[in-house]
């Protein structure tokens, strides 16, 4: 009751906010399966309706959401997610919402990624736990993006350089403003390792609002480089020779304000709890990978010698480590948090947060025991000295992923059956797309020679 009481009232705070500040088109956001940012506009008129009844389309047409025969769904707004877009003048207000997909009878719908989300955090919920997350959003800069063309970076800096006389310093500088406008808090800011490569991470809050906040990110990101003639991209490994895009993902789970990852007599400051999610991490690492890093192109970045994680290991401040213990402040106990490596910001965030949540949780219910810690550089050890200490690699190619993905009760159920199934069949056609493609690699190499 109290909680259909705070729906009510914020509902009626959107109605009202619509009407004093002049909107003029309210945008219903959703996900399909891929992650892919999908929009329906209407008027305010019908903004009632669409908050008692949601707005009807055509399942059949988004990826992974309804088959042809079962075609119809609702998209219902969730008044939470109000806010003003920051681009249009003052004649042309635009809002947006994210929504919830529903079946006609107002159940849930199995194929919408949000749904898929909270499902998994009232899991969570269920054992006491709130899951918190911060990603790192890493992401390239070019001059276009035209795929045809040479890719021309926008800057040469490199990491944490002061690149003040490029576009891209002031690119970034408009996006954190955006951002802030839009409620949306940024903790750091600054050039990454690579040519017009940079980073923003974004600061603590809870999972499903963060996922939300992701795909409101990529969409302003896209939109601030647009405006100023650049082109601005989230593929992992966009070039060979320099680190592909990560986005580190710090989670933690508190138990009403105490968070459950800290011990403060442990000699890492982490509880048993923490221990046990990061076990569970560790040992279903493999399966959820295909959903942390769902492209091809996810597997160029995941090699050796690009600070991104190979093997499925845990350490304190060891970065060739899958699953980092980041260092925390005197007296900040709640800011003990674990940080996960491997996802890439091409992943549907929905997705990505639930599988790990599930890894987690299923390391605590079944009391996982946490491995040694990885204190020596991994890309420095033989495969022998891997081997002797127990270091599994992750998966090595979208292929690989799937075959692992596709034997895991976890993951099954984490997703549900819908999107399991359809997830997989669609990854299985891109690997064969792929693989039927001769590139620019083989044609160098092999064409002279045979």
């Amino acid at each position: 009751m109290w909680e259909d009481s705070r729906m009510e009232r914020q509902q009626d705070y959107v109605l009202r906010t619509a009407e004093e500040r002049g909107v003029r088109l309210i945008r219903l956001w959703f996900t399909d399966v891929l992650g892919q940012l999908k929009s329906v506009a209407i008027s305010p008129n019908e903004l009632e309706n669409a908050f008692e009844e949601g707005m009807h389309f055509d399942g059949s047409a988004i990826n992974g959401f309804s088959r042809v025969q079962e075609s119809d769904v609702l998209a219902r707004p969730d008044p939470n997610t109000f806010e003003l877009l920051p681009w249009g003048d003052d004649s042309d207000v635009t809002a947006r919402m994210f929504c919830d997909i529903m079946n006609p009878d107002l159940s849930p719908f199995e194929g919408d990624p949000r749904q898929v989300l909270k499902r998994n955090l009232d899991r969570a919920h269920q054992l006491g736990y709130s899951f918190y997350v911060a990603p790192e959003m890493e992401f390239f800069y070019f001059r276009n993006g035209d795929a045809t063309k040479p890719l021309e970076p926008l800057d040469q800096g490199s990491y944490f350089d002061l690149t003040t006389a490029d576009v891209a310093s002031d690119l970034r500088k408009r996006t954190l403003l955006v951002l802030e406008n839009m409620g949306i808090p940024v903790e750091y800011s600054f050039h990454e390792d690579a040519p017009s490569q940079h980073e923003i991470d974004l600061r603590y809050t809870d999972a499903l609002t963060m996922a939300d906040n992701v795909m409101t990110f990529r969409l302003v990101v896209r939109e601030i480089a647009m405006e100023q003639g650049a082109f601005a991209t989230f593929m992992p490994k966009p070039m060979a020779g320099v680190q592909g895009s990560g986005m580190h993902t710090h989670m933690s789970l508190f138990e009403g304000d105490e968070n459950a990852f800290h011990d403060a007599g442990d000699p890492y400051g982490l509880s048993t709890v923490g221990r046990q999610f990061i076990a569970g991490l560790l040992r279903h690492a493999p399966e959820i990978t295909a959903v942390t890093n769902q492209l091809v192109n996810s597997y160029k970045r995941l090699v050796a010698g690009y600070e991104a994680p190979v093997y499925v290991t845990w350490a304190r401040n060891n970065q060739s480590a899958l699953v980092r213990l980041p260092v925390t402040k005197r007296g900040k106990s709640s800011s003990t948090r674990i940080e996960y490596r491997a996802p890439d910001p091409a992943c549907n965030p929905y997705l990505a947060y639930s599988v790990m949540l599930a890894a987690g949780l299923k390391g605590i219910e079944e009391g996982y025991d946490l491995p040694p810690e990885a204190s020596a550089n991994v890309f420095a050890m033989t495969d022998e000295e891997r081997a002797a200490e127990g270091m599994r690699p992750l998966p090595q190619s979208l292929s690989d992923a799937l075959d692992v993905m596709e034997g895991s009760e976890l993951v099954a159920e984490a997703l549900g059956e819908h999107i399991f199934e359809w997830f997989l069949r669609n990854k299985r056609a891109e690997w064969q797309d792929y693989k039927a493609q001769v590139t620019q690699f083989e044609l160098d190499r092999y064409l002279p020679a045979w």
